[in-house]
């Protein structure tokens, strides 16, 4: 392939990175011993081998991805890598702990070190924290933030980050905190919603790196609509999507979920263009989102007053899925998602899974939604079109 992986400075560290990091938590998994699961690691060691090779040198993963076994895959290919005298890549895991636990944090980052195989780790996240759990377990005394700057005395953490699922208003004040160096939050075409937040945190010198960049899949499905969005030779809406998210310049890795080394090698042709896109291409992207948006909301604005429902009907999500559907023509993805919803909360594997809640066919069509909306939608039909639309 022709063309390198262009690197950007990251924040105030004096790091250069590479445009494309690689994001650990979708790798290929085979079958193990009692019905468990596991990375297949003849296909992902090589798989990450390729991309550094290819230019890639930040690669991020954590301590339950794949499994719990992520890490020892990217712990496994790390070796590799070193043992053939290949060059400096960066290496990113979190802490999931969230109450102020402080012999609890310290014991899940040795956890990871072991996995991984490392002396240290180039950056370290306080994992999907909030703005109330950092002012809870963080930033208090005897708090995370006292264990992870002792860690970083002992040379265990090289720079102290934080990955980000709040409310992009409330970015700024952990911000402004002074500890981190740099930032993981999601960041697409579909949801643009911590542009702003990106912006304010670049401008204060923290590294900005984009987890979903393909929109944690929505945007791997083909959809004609955002593959046209330029009058020119894009190839797929994971390209489109990707080139868009490089295109801010205010972020400095986008983070690529890849599963084989043709994924690589794709990603790694899209990274390496200077100029990703032009103003005026950026122009016609805002012009034709804020239309698709405006469809959008002819249906569902997003609002959430219509929650919570008493049934755990998740209304504004089984909205989102139909607009995927309708205005954006992913409807492979939208299918697929809406599925899950069926599941019962019991069976599903994460916290964040079961809040999701439920489907339309848990509707029973009580009518509390409809006396709440302000845009006077008649919910309960809609979550029937939406039901025989997805299912």
């Amino acid at each position: 392939m022709s063309g390198r992986i262009l690197y950007r400075d990251f924040g105030n560290t004096g790091i250069k990175v590479s445009a494309l990091g690689f994001g650990a938590m979708r790798l290929p998994m085979k079958d193990a011993r009692g019905g468990a699961k596991q990375v297949d690691y003849d296909v992902a060691v090589p798989t990450i081998l390729r991309a550094f090779e290819l230019g890639v040198n930040y690669i991020d993963t954590a301590p339950f991805y794949c499994d719990s076994d992520s890490e020892t895959a990217v712990g496994m290919a790390l070796k590799s890598w070193a043992d053939s005298g290949g060059g400096q890549v960066y290496l990113s895991t979190k802490n999931p702990s969230a109450e102020g636990d402080a012999n609890k944090w310290r014991s899940l980052l040795e956890g990871s070190l072991k996995k991984l195989g490392r002396s240290h780790i180039d950056f370290y996240h306080m994992w999907g924290i909030s703005l109330e759990r950092f002012k809870k377990y963080i930033d208090v005394k005897g708090g995370h933030i006292e264990s992870a700057m002792k860690a970083k005395e002992e040379g265990l953490i090289k720079h102290i980050s934080f990955s980000y699922h709040d409310s992009a208003d409330n970015m700024a004040p952990i911000v402004d905190s002074g500890y981190f160096e740099s930032v993981l939050c999601q960041y697409n075409l579909l949801d643009r919603s911590n542009e702003k937040a990106i912006a304010y945190a670049r401008g204060k010198g923290l590294g900005v790196v984009v987890m979903g960049p393909v929109g944690g899949g929505r945007l791997g499905a083909p959809s004609e609509v955002i593959r046209g969005m330029l009058k020119k030779d894009i190839r797929s809406t994971a390209e489109m999507a990707l080139r868009f998210v490089l295109a801010n310049s205010n972020v400095d890795i986008a983070l690529s979920g890849m599963r084989s080394i043709e994924n690589v090698e794709e990603n790694a042709k899209v990274a390496a263009i200077e100029g990703t896109l032009t103003d005026s291409e950026m122009e016609q992207i805002d012009r034709m989102l804020e239309e698709n948006k405006r469809l959008a909301e002819l249906y569902c604005t997003g609002c959430k007053y219509c929650m919570p429902c008493p049934q755990n009907v998740n209304i504004p999500h089984v909205f989102s899925l139909m607009n995927y559907h309708k205005v954006y023509g992913l409807t492979d993805h939208a299918k697929s998602e809406y599925a899950q919803l069926a599941v019962p909360l019991e069976e599903r594997e994460n916290n964040w899974a079961r809040d999701r809640g439920y489907g339309a066919a848990a509707c029973v069509e009580c009518g509390e939604c409809e006396g709440k909306c302000p845009q006077h939608i008649k919910i309960m039909q809609q979550l029937k079109d939406t039901h025989a639309a997805l299912t």
